[in-house]
């Protein structure tokens, strides 16, 4: 499918099932999305699971986050830059302390490859005794305005895409283990469809 006849990923609001370029990136990304989903600032989609009082209880990110701390339950003052390409960051996330990583694997995401790995906190990590109560995985910062776990049940898939060395970071998260089974599988179907479009295309 050419590029341009695909409809652009909207800003904001529930959005009809479809295909859409997402373009935040240097290289631009096709994503199929079922009914039900809705977005924010065209960097992120979500879904609520009606049976848990969060918002977002699945949600995907399209973002490049900067730095990865070293530990994610001791994160204030200590965010360790984790260079531009997709194996240094996936090398940062690895040996964050307080977290645990699946090995990464190879996978081909339209014109490029990518590596996916699991991400979750240890199962024995305390999260109310660390900085601000919270596990910041990403972009610590001095609040955690990146990413952060609340409870040891949150964790995330992670996509990240070299892009001819500019490096692109997609997370498929889930707030809680006890979302419904079907909406994990919806997600993971967005998540799996993504393809990154070459200049040709």
């Amino acid at each position: 499918m050419e590029a341009d006849t695909i409809a652009p990923f909207p800003e904001r609001g529930f959005i009809d099932a479809g295909t859409y370029l997402v373009t935040g990136y240097p290289v631009p990304f096709e994503i199929t999305v079922p009914d039900g989903w809705r977005t924010y600032n065209g960097a992120e989609l979500g879904r609520d699971d009606p049976d848990h009082p969060d918002e977002w209880n699945v949600f995907l990110s399209f973002w490049p986050p900067h730095t990865v701390p070293a530990d994610a339950c001791a994160w204030k003052g200590a965010p360790v830059e984790s260079g531009p390409t997709a194996e240094a960051f996936v090398a940062a996330m690895t040996a964050q302390a307080s977290t645990v990583t699946t090995p990464p694997v190879t996978v081909v995401v339209g014109d490029y490859s990518g590596l996916e790995f699991d991400h979750a906190a240890e199962s024995d990590v305390d999260v109310t005794a660390c900085d601000g109560g919270k596990l910041c995985t990403v972009d610590s910062a001095e609040d955690c305005n990146g990413r952060a776990y609340t409870t040891r049940g949150e964790h995330a898939t992670y996509l990240v895409v070299d892009l001819s060395g500019e490096r692109a970071v997609i997370e498929l998260g889930q707030s809680d283990p006890s979302i419904d089974p079907a909406l994990i599988t919806e997600a993971h179907a967005i998540f799996d469809s993504i393809e990154f479009v070459g200049p040709d295309e």
